[in-house]
């Protein structure tokens, strides 16, 4: 990031710069922020005035905190961190999973469980598998979507344990509503659900830095020109809400925050019994689940010792010298896997001390009329380093399964995982713990395309690698094994038969199955 990481502010800067004084640039450099900050705070009142009602307030609070990360982008002076500075983190500060999962837990679990809160991060639409509405409502399994095996999961833990741990969606403007009209099918189950919203934005014009909307709606002109700033907006907006004092005053503690998205995110009892156990001169306020990288993960956040305090290191702070430093698997062994356990009243003291620090993350969008735009934005592990005790765990890649793309659904609708109370788990029958590499093309990108081209889920247990590329469908009872490779060219199509048997074999050019 440069001073005021905007291309137009740089020419601006150069042309009204010139035959100024060095003495006078910090100077002159005060000024023309004060001069942004002040047409953007007029900006914003502008906006407010088209609002009325609950929405005028919602909007204010949204904005000051929008003022505060404004503020702290214009005064962004180089890279983020000093690469010099960095250190691998301290033994003791990234524990092995072994190590804590071989403490013994009590006989008193529920005590553990009824100081906790499970958060899940729903604000993603689930655009990029060609679904409208939230991500979390799609299908995953047998039917049931994220949300279902998220309601399940917990249900079950409240069940055996005879427990009251209650489930908490951090939704966006775009998912709220779609979101709490599903929760009415949950009514029965037993698991409390909370709701609340995070902060909206204005996107921000790249030339001017000045907002894009033009009001405070969101259709017509408008429907594009707000954004959810990131997950790092959990902490004020959980606390803005009133939720968090109130489940604070109900005895909780702690809360689990993951990606909705990641089916290994589960409540681990391990990890919650070493957080409530811990002596109170030392309590852990923050731990963040890391886990071993692979190739696949070169660009994932890692954790860093810099000026004394365990920090997460994203790919985008890094300098573009170092960057493949960054991405080495044998210097940065382990990366964020987005499962947090947080500390509720360290949550509240931060905000209230305004003492929550992140790093901005500076994201570049065009706009379907082709306006460039950026969107300012900050990440929930960021705030690793203003609590106190933090530690990382580094934990079996079992608990992190995302799915980000129709290649992923295919893995977690396969017979490698097997479902029980919501939970997905590696099968016992394949014998190595490693999860296939599979590359779906673009003919299956989109969910309803690609639930057409498998009339059943292929057999993957021996599968090592899956590549398929072009109009390519599958017949019931397809086995993979070994590297399989599937190759329509333009204009060919390719259908495995049903009950085909596919092992280390490359398939390409042209068969067409014809019902008779």
């Amino acid at each position: 990031l440069r001073c005021l990481p905007c291309i137009s502010w740089s020419r601006k800067y150069r042309f009204y710069s010139k035959g100024v004084p060095n003495g006078g640039m910090a100077q002159f450099q005060e000024v023309m922020r004060q001069q942004l900050e002040t047409s953007m705070h007029a900006e914003l009142e502008k906006l407010l005035d088209t609002a009325t009602g609950v929405d005028k307030e919602v909007s204010r609070k949204d904005f000051d905190g929008f003022k505060k990360l404004f503020h702290r982008f214009l005064q962004v002076k180089g890279p983020s961190v000093d690469w010099p500075k960095i250190h691998r983190p301290p033994e003791d500060s990234i524990q092995p999973y072994d190590k804590i999962a071989a403490r013994p837990l009590p006989d008193s679990l529920a005590d553990s469980l009824n100081k906790l809160v499970v958060v899940k991060l729903n604000g993603g639409l689930g655009t990029s598998m060609g679904c409208k509405g939230p991500k979390s409502l799609i299908s995953v399994r047998n039917e049931n979507t994220f949300l279902d095996l998220t309601v399940q999961q917990i249900e079950h833990l409240n069940k055996k344990y005879n427990t009251d741990v209650p489930l908490v969606l951090m939704n966006s403007f775009n998912t709220d509503e779609d979101t709490k009209k599903i929760l009415q099918k949950y009514t029965h189950h037993r698991v409390k659900i909370h709701t609340f919203n995070q902060s909206r934005y204005p996107r921000i014009n790249k030339e001017s830095l000045l907002p894009v909307a033009t009001d405070i709606g969101m259709t017509g002109e408008n429907a594009d020109v707000w954004y959810p700033p990131g997950h790092g907006d959990i902490y004020a907006s959980f606390y803005n809400s009133g939720l968090l004092d109130q489940l604070i005053t109900e005895g909780k503690e702690y809360i689990f925050v993951s990606n909705i998205d990641n089916l290994g995110a589960t409540v681990d009892l391990n990890i919650l019994h070493h957080l409530v156990s811990q002596p109170n001169g030392k309590r852990c306020e923050f731990i963040m689940e890391v886990t071993d990288k692979t190739r696949a993960d070169v660009k994932g956040g890692t954790l860093i010792q810099y000026d004394n305090k365990l920090r997460l290191l994203e790919i985008a702070q890094v300098p573009k010298a170092h960057v493949d430093e960054f991405k080495s698997v044998t210097k940065f062994k382990i990366f964020n896997t987005n499962n947090l356990w947080i500390s509720l009243g360290a949550i509240k003291r931060l905000q209230e001390q305004n003492a929550m620090d992140m790093e901005i993350i500076v994201n570049p969008k065009t706009l379907d009329g082709g306006q460039n735009v950026i969107q300012l934005e900050t990440a929930v592990g960021a705030a690793i380093k203003s609590f106190d005790n933090a530690l990382g765990i580094n934990v079996p890649r079992s608990r992190f399964l995302p799915v980000k793309t129709v290649s992923d659904l295919l893995l977690v609708m396969s017979n490698l995982y097997s479902l029980e109370a919501g939970s997905l788990t590696m099968s016992q029958k394949r014998e190595f713990p490693t999860t296939p590499h599979v590359k779906l093309g673009s003919s299956f990108t989109k969910v309803q395309e690609y639930q057409t081209r498998f009339e059943s889920i292929p057999d993957m247990l021996e599968l090592d690698h899956l590549t398929v590329s072009g109009d390519v469908t599958f017949g019931k009872q397809v086995s993979l094994k070994g590297t399989v490779i599937i190759i329509a060219n333009h204009g060919d199509r390719i259908d495995i038969p049903a009950g085909t048997i596919l092992e280390n074999k490359i398939v390409s050019g042209n068969l067409r199955i014809l019902d008779h």
